[in-house]
This record gives structure tokens, C-alpha cells and sequence, in this order.
């Protein structure tokens, strides 16, 4: 009886906002609004690194990584999501569920090791800058952007693998938007010990390990901008990499804020903060999408003008 019981889980049911009815609606239009920002934005970002000349640098490369990266993390659940709001039952299959895990996850991981190598650009960039052509030569930068997708990929590939591989026994509801990890992972009626200490040992290497990274190179950034003589020195110097920064203090501020505080003990936690919490998880993915292109935007004097010829040569051309 009991590996019959284990067996019998297909399909997933995703709570959502399901308690709260009156407010699908209302969030469907907020949710569909960033989702179609995020893809304007970013979109914006890859074309314009593309078109123009004077934006094929090592920066310019990382930041639309970092624009396709997130058009992919959101497009990996946001259509979900948004379905979930219109449908009466929220339902995907095991498959789905996991293909949809793995997208979302490989794309958090690449951004968090991507973030650390867009760093190392910026340290090179302001404390040897004589030597930055060389170091952060084609051969170099390419294969850097390279292994931080394969690792987050590869990173995803064996958090997923260990999840699917546990017994379901039942319980298929899910309460979440979108099949999150933690979530599928209380559903499980097995000892889930090898899957906290593998999440946990990625968290070191993927979140813990492109902090300390970053925070070293910027702790060496500082020093030198504040050896440069003059005022207007300092000033450029660190206009090269204050977008990065902001990005990195929201990027990192949401999860330590997602993160940091106390979770429900409620298997389901349909009670208390459950909502808040869900709410919480759902914008901290949007967030930081759409927030990347507008800070790149307005804090880059390249991207700004890059963005302005772009539309400009648009609409001479209608």
C-alpha cells in the first residue's frame, strides 16, 4: 500500500491566491505590467550592447548576460503565475514542475556567480586599468560568462535531480505561485537530510562565496578611487561601478530580507504571514529584472546615449 501511495502523485496543485479571489485580478495587472517592463527594459539593454560599437567592452558583454539572464528567470515562472490567476484549478504536471524548477534555479545561481565576475571587471577595470585590455581580453571574458551559466546550470541540474528522485505520497498541494523548492520539498514523505545539506552547501559556494568576492573587490576598488587626487577623478572612477554596486546591495538586500526572517512551521503555512511571505517571494523575482535596466540606464552615461540613438534612429526611420 504504501509504494502504491508513493506512485500516485502526476501532477502538482499550486494554491496561489486561491484563498484570496478578489485580488487575482488586481495582481495579474501589476505582475503582467513589470513582467512586460522587465522584457522592454532588458530587451533595450541586449539591443543596444549589441548595435552599438563603443558598448562592445567586457562590461557592457556582462550586463547582457545579465539582461538575457533575467528575461529567462522570469520568463521561467511569470507565465505561470499569470495563468495561475485565470484558472480556477491551478495544476502542473511532475515534469513541469521540474523543468520549471530547473530554469528557475540555474538562472538564480548564474546571476549570483555572474554578479562576482562583473565585479572582478570593475576591479580590474579601476586598479589596473593599464593592464584591464589584457586581462579582460576576449579569451578571458568570453569563457568567464561561459562557466557562470554552465555552473548555475550544472548547480540546478543536481538540486533538481535529488528533488524528483524523492516519494510523494499524496500531498500534492503546493503553496506557492510556482513550484519553489522548499515548497515541493515539504510535500516529500522521505527523510529530505541530503537535499537541506546540498541546498546548504550551494548556498556557501553560490550566494556565500560571490559576496565575499565582491565585497573584497570593492573594499580594493574604494582604496584606489580614494588615492585619486582629484574630486573629479573620485567621481568618475566610481560612476564606472556604482550601477554594478546598486545592483549587488538590491540583488543581495531582497534575499538576505526573504530570507532572513522567521519562517512558518505550518506545513502548508496557509496561516499568519503565509501571505505576505508568498507576496514577498513572488516580487523579490521581479524586482531585481526590472529594476537592473532602469539603474544601468540612469547611472551610465554610455547606456543612456546608446539608448537615445537607438530610439532616435527608430523613429527617423518611421
Amino acid at each position: 500500500m504504501e509504494a502504491s501511495n508513493q506512485s500516485t502523485v502526476t501532477e502538482f496543485i499550486l494554491l496561489g491566491l486561491s484563498a484570496h479571489p478578489k485580488l487575482e485580478k488586481t495582481f495579474f495587472v501589476l505582475i503582467l505590467s513589470m513582467y512586460l517592463v522587465i522584457l522592454l527594459g532588458n530587451g533595450i539593454l541586449i539591443l543596444v550592447t549589441i548595435l552599438d560599437s563603443h558598448l562592445r567592452t567586457p562590461m557592457y558583454f556582462f550586463l547582457g548576460n545579465l539582461s538575457f539572464l533575467d528575461i529567462c528567470y522570469t520568463t521561467s515562472s511569470v507565465p505561470l503565475v499569470l495563468d495561475g490567476f485565470l484558472t480556477p484549478r491551478k495544476t502542473i504536471s511532475f515534469s513541469g514542475c521540474a523543468v520549471q524548477m530547473f530554469l528557475s534555479f540555474a538562472m538564480g545561481a548564474t546571476e549570483c556567480v555572474l554578479l562576482g565576475m562583473m565585479a572582478f571587471d570593475r576591479y580590474v577595470a579601476i586598479c589596473n586599468p593599464l593592464r584591464y585590455s589584457v586581462i579582460m581580453s576576449k579569451t578571458a571574458y568570453m569563457p568567464m560568462a561561459i562557466s557562470s551559466w554552465v555552473a548555475g546550470g550544472a548547480n540546478s541540474l543536481v538540486q533538481i535531480s535529488l528533488a524528483v528522485q524523492l516519494p510523494f505520497c499524496g500531498d500534492n498541494v503546493i503553496n506557492h505561485f510556482i513550484c519553489e523548492i522548499l515548497a515541493v520539498l515539504k510535500l516529500a514523505c522521505a527523510n529530505i537530510s541530503i537535499n537541506v545539506i546540498s541546498m546548504g552547501v550551494a548556498n556557501v559556494i553560490f550566494l556565500g562565496v560571490p559576496v565575499l568576492f565582491i565585497f573584497v573587490s570593492y573594499i580594493f576598488i574604494l582604496t584606489t578611487i580614494l588615492k585619486i587626487p582629484s574630486a573629479e577623478g573620485r567621481k568618475k572612477a566610481f560612476s564606472t561601478c556604482s550601477a554594478h554596486l546598486t545592483v549587488v546591495i538590491i540583488f543581495y538586500g531582497t534575499i538576505l530580507f526573504m530570507y532572513g526572517k522567521p519562517k512558518s512551521k505550518d506545513p502548508l503555512g496557509v496561516d499568519k504571514q503565509d501571505l505576505t511571505d508568498k507576496l514577498i517571494s513572488l516580487f523579490y523575482g521581479l524586482l531585481t529584472p526590472m529594476l537592473n535596466p532602469i539603474i544601468y540606464s540612469l547611472r551610465n552615461k554610455d547606456v543612456k546615449a546608446a539608448v537615445k540613438d537607438l530610439v532616435s534612429q527608430k523613429c527617423f526611420t518611421q
